[in-house]
């Protein structure tokens, strides 16, 4: 493959490793929304389980009468729930910070042109 400099000495690989970079925040990004919703929906999905006579994913062994649990199990539980969002909600934060900072560099570096003349395509 040919790469032709532009004026200023710049290629066009910079511009495609920047692109394969957002490419990879992005995958990044879906993730860490994958992961938000996962952590959201985890307790009422125990929630359901533990209604419809199941163990609760493990929380209660033999259904829902026969769990022991302190009254503070279910702040802590909580309280965990919401830290663990809050962190990926950080993450989330800096992610697309960081991918917004790498397009507008982007958007500033310039296209190198083509040596070639437009006359010359018109054979």
């Amino acid at each position: 493959m040919r790469v032709i400099p532009a004026a200023n000495g710049r290629t066009n690989r910079s511009r495609r490793g920047t692109l394969t970079v957002v490419t990879g925040i992005r995958i990044v990004v879906g993730v860490i929304i994958t992961a938000i919703v996962a952590v959201a929906l985890v307790p009422m999905l125990v929630l359901l389980d533990l209604v419809a006579g199941g163990n609760g994913w493990g929380l209660c062994g033999e259904g829902i009468t026969s769990c022991a649990t302190s009254y503070f199990d279910g702040p802590e539980l909580a309280a965990g729930l919401l830290l663990m969002i809050f962190l990926l909600l950080v993450l989330l934060r800096m992610a697309l910070h960081v991918q917004r900072i790498i397009l507008s560099r982007r958007s500033r570096q310039p296209v190198a042109r083509s040596a070639v003349r437009a006359d010359e395509f018109r054979g």
